[in-house]
């Protein structure tokens, strides 16, 4: 749509009597691939809010933090197959759980058959969760 289509549209949505040829031509046009948007805005609450439902299938990443520590560029690269990397947290001290960019929770590393796991032991409020 170009401008004069959209200034036409608005324009007989204020004098419905008067709809004009490029509004109409604009209505009786395939839908594009902007209508599939349409959905979100019939879909928002009175107050601008989306509906709790349409978030439930988004996809976020979760990362599991064990601890963090720096090291040189020449330490690094002396890195091999057996190298132990000293971590800041002692061991039984509960590891970070992230959300996307969040720290969202408190767990402990468990063994599950062959694969390690995580099990949570505490969901942070928002507050502590900001301030770490």
């Amino acid at each position: 749509m170009n401008n004069a289509e959209i200034d036409a549209l608005f324009a007989s949505a204020k004098k419905p009597a008067a709809a004009s040829a490029a509004a109409t031509a604009v209505l009786d046009a395939p839908p594009s691939a902007a209508d599939s948007f349409t959905d979100l805005g019939s879909a928002t609450m009175g107050n601008g809010e989306v509906p709790m439902a349409m978030l439930l299938d988004l996809t976020l990443p979760v990362s599991i933090e064990l601890g963090r520590t720096s090291m040189t560029v020449q330490e690094i690269l002396r890195l091999g197959r057996g190298s132990v990397v000293q971590l800041e947290k002692l061991a039984g001290e509960p590891i970070d759980i992230y959300v996307g960019d969040r720290r969202f929770a408190e767990g402990e590393v468990v063994v599950l058959g062959e694969h390690f796991g995580v099990r949570i032991t505490r969901i942070l409020q928002t507050a502590q969760a900001a301030a770490a």
